[in-house]
């Protein structure tokens, strides 16, 4: 698993989503817990409260008055999967044939589609340019071909990604704005599975931050005014050494006019840091933990510019 998709997973499994939910502001007993979920097969019901009680999401309360009998309540992984689900459901509403709802076949079917996309880095190559199936086959060595293509299928039936026109041989697939969208709900899993499941998280590694960043810079919205190519870079642990990746960012009138993720060359300005202060950045809009140099409204603008394009309408996570 990449990161982000552990979460994520977790929320794309509807009986998940309405154990959460139905939690949000009560703590039920089981039998009250299963009712309100639907009423699925006890057996299925007990493996799910197996797993999200051993990740912390949530408690079992032990009722005094009644010796042997339990209440559920979300434990503090659970509250704030509550905000992973909050930004999830934002994204999901923004779908390109309508909102889709947390626990729906459709929200399912095109989480499925955005994790396995995310995990083979399909993302990652398409986030770059547009590409048709036989170059990704032939930049993604990981996958068979009739695996690649249907991952590819899923992710086009779902609206993550659309071919668009081309005078050569192929039909090359672009990311949607909804794909671009998409860095929200994984920015948001990723923060959860640091702090909640720091052994079993996967580390955020360069082509997630490069994926990340080539999908979301080039649709940002910036003052008028700035302008000047500004290096975008998180520190990446690779062995022993630490590294930077990210993009680099050519601004015109407050708009991105090219991105690319090799960072070599003039600057006019920069913004480097951690992982977790990126995150912290994006998603609560808290720049302090990171490095800046050169034009400081170039810099600041591009990273305020960031937090209001994907999490301005999500401020609780």
């Amino acid at each position: 698993m990449r990161t982000g998709t552990h979460a994520l997973s977790l929320l794309s499994v509807p009986l998940n989503v309405h154990v959460v939910t139905a939690l949000t502001d009560q703590q039920l007993a089981l039998i009250d817990l299963r009712r309100a979920v639907g009423s699925p097969p006890e057996t299925t019901m007990r493996g799910h409260m197996r797993e999200l009680t051993r990740l912390d999401v949530l408690e079992r309360r032990r009722q005094s008055e009644f010796p042997g009998n339990v209440d559920y309540d979300l434990g503090a992984a659970g509250r704030d999967l509550i905000g992973v689900l909050e930004v999830l459901q934002g994204w999901l509403a923004n779908a390109p044939d309508g909102p889709l709802q947390p626990g729906s076949v459709a929200a399912r079917s095109a989480m499925k589609a955005l994790i396995e996309g995310w995990s083979s880095t399909i993302v990652r190559a398409l986030a770059a340019k547009p590409l048709s199936l036989t170059e990704l086959n032939q930049l993604i060595s990981s996958l068979n071909y009739p695996s690649l293509e249907r991952r590819l299928g899923a992710m086009r039936l779902t609206g993550l990604i659309e071919p668009c026109p081309s005078g050569g041989r192929g039909t090359p697939y672009t990311a949607t704005r909804w794909l671009r969208g998409a860095i929200a709900p994984l920015a948001a899993a990723t923060r959860w599975e640091r702090k909640h499941m720091p052994q079993e998280a996967a580390p955020v590694g360069r082509l997630d931050i490069e994926a990340a960043l080539l999908l979301s810079v080039p649709v940002l919205r910036a003052s008028p005014e700035l302008g000047g190519v500004c290096r975008l870079a998180v520190e990446v642990r690779s062995g022993s050494e630490h590294r930077l990746a990210g993009v680099l960012a050519q601004v015109k009138e407050g708009r991105v006019t090219a991105c690319t993720s090799r960072l070599q060359g003039e600057v006019d300005a920069w913004v480097s840091g951690s992982a977790s202060a990126w995150l912290r950045a994006v998603i609560e809009g808290e720049p302090d933990q990171l490095e800046t140099g050169g034009e400081s409204m170039l810099a600041g603008g591009m990273v305020d510019s960031l937090h209001a394009g994907l999490f301005g309408a999500w401020q609780r996570y």
